[in-house]
């Protein structure tokens, strides 16, 4: 019989055959059991080779953590970018123009009832141009529907359900305009009222949809990626440990495979911060400089348009409520603060200065005009109103309205440039995480590799 404790396989095999057999199929279990013994395991547990597999396994997850969660994130914000360069900025400028045609029409409309009879041909264009303007911008907006917003949808089918009707009225308010019945002017201040009350709000929730997007883009954009900064620190943390405990463990001073791991966790890291930064500047600028100044600009020209309307339209109803007056002065001294206090350093100073002249003059001109008014003189005033000379009302409101439309240009131009700058500041860091977390495990490999060799 075999001493105690002695291991199946230790037993020498039997000169009988079937027992050489038996002993040869309980040796594989044997082996097993014996390699997989709890205390013996335990054992390893404690060993260095089995502290240095663990400390690399953990190193390599954490490099390839970080590595992959700051090229996701980056990805992300780059596709983000390219979503707000192709699509919500552009739905945003076209709600900007929806809103501002519509505002163009109905001064038009108004400023063409004054001249009686058969209207100015100039004014007459500019009415059927705006007119033309927000029906494109509707059929251009009917391809972005801002992502299924049920409210989008809603407010565009609004406004192309009753700019027809409002189209309708103003053609009816013409024709008994041109044959001399007074009732026109019923039609136009029922057009004018469909369009303040109805079409414009919708036009503005509608812009600002828009705008809450791009303004949503932007404030995401600066936020820090704090989760792959965090991931990064600390799997560079982790390394710099692994050194010290190693030096400390198997006396070496230096380990270089440990030291190029750390090196390309560090420069991921700072590529990633400076990158990040960079891209969070420019989309800063970019709405400092663009969004905000465009946003100001954008409200002043349709103040503008909406001033004008109520100057027109005390004409035609011969007002003498003071509603109109009321109307005028409050857009106006509003279009004049937002323009006093234009940033000094924003794209468009030129434009705003050309605006500011202009609107000066048309104040100078609307006083005239009810100066002629109050003395009786409706022809006088509508000839100051409706006249295209260099004192007269219609003129320095498409002066006016032409240095805030080239001041939106250029203020979108700027927003454009800088979100283009954001994304270019992200230019491979996403594959670039990818390419030096793997270096990192590589180097942690090799790092790691003669240390168990030690232990053959």
């Amino acid at each position: 019989m075999a001493r105690t404790g002695q291991s199946v396989a230790a037993r020498p095999p039997t000169a009988d055959g079937g027992s050489a057999r038996r002993y040869l199929a309980h040796l594989p279990a044997a082996v097993v059991r014996e390699r997989f013994d709890p205390a013996e395991l335990r054992s390893f547990a404690r060993s260095s080779p089995a502290r240095l597999i663990a400390m690399g396994l953990l190193l390599i997850g954490l490099c390839l953590a970080a590595g992959t969660v700051a090229s996701d994130t980056v990805g992300a914000r780059q596709e983000a970018l390219d979503v707000l360069l192709a699509d919500t900025e552009p739905d945003a400028d076209s709600a900007h123009r929806l809103y501002t045609t519509l505002s163009i029409a109905d001064a038009a409309a108004s400023t063409a009832f004054i001249s009686g009879g058969v209207e100015p041909e100039s004014v007459r264009d500019r009415y059927t141009q705006a007119i033309g303007e927000a029906a494109a911008e509707l059929v251009i907006q009917s391809g972005h529907v801002g992502g299924g917003i049920t409210s989008d949808v809603r407010l565009r089918t609004g406004i192309a359900t009753g700019l027809p009707v409002y189209t309708g009225l103003i053609e009816t308010a013409r024709t008994n305009n041109r044959i001399g019945n007074p009732v026109g002017a019923a039609y136009l201040s029922e057009a004018s009222n469909q369009m303040q009350t109805t079409l414009l709000p919708m036009a503005e929730e509608l812009q600002d949809q828009r705008s809450d997007a791009v303004d949503t883009a932007q404030r995401d954009h600066v936020r820090p990626p704090w989760t792959a900064i965090a991931l990064l620190i600390l799997a560079l943390t982790v390394l710099v440990w692994a050194q010290v405990e190693s030096a400390k463990r198997w006396r070496r001073t230096f380990n270089a495979g440990l030291l190029l791991a750390s090196a390309a966790m560090a420069i991921l890291l700072g590529w990633t911060v400076i990158a990040g930064s960079l891209s969070a500047t420019a989309m800063i600028q970019g709405r400092d400089h663009g969004a905000v100044p465009a946003s100001r600009l954008t409200e002043s020209r349709i103040l503008a348009q909406q001033a004008r309307s109520a100057e027109t339209l005390k004409l035609v109803r011969r007002d003498a409520t003071g509603d109109y007056d009321r109307t005028f002065d409050s857009g106006i001294a509003r279009l004049d603060e937002l323009l006093g206090g234009y940033p000094a350093d924003a794209a468009a100073r030129g434009s705003v200065a050309e605006a500011r002249a202009a609107l000066a003059r048309w104040r100078a001109a609307h006083q005239r005009m009810n100066d002629a008014l109050a003395h009786g003189d409706f022809q006088g005033a509508a000839l100051v109103a409706t006249g295209q000379g260099a004192a007269d009302s219609a003129a320095q409101v498409e002066a006016l309205d032409r240095a805030l439309g080239q001041g939106i240009a250029e203020t979108r131009q700027t927003l454009r440039g800088r979100i283009a700058r954001a994304t270019g500041a992200l230019t491979l860091l996403a594959p670039g995480a990818t390419v030096l977390a793997v270096l990192a495990t590589i180097y942690i490999g090799l790092g790691v590799w003669p240390r168990l060799r030690e232990y053959r």
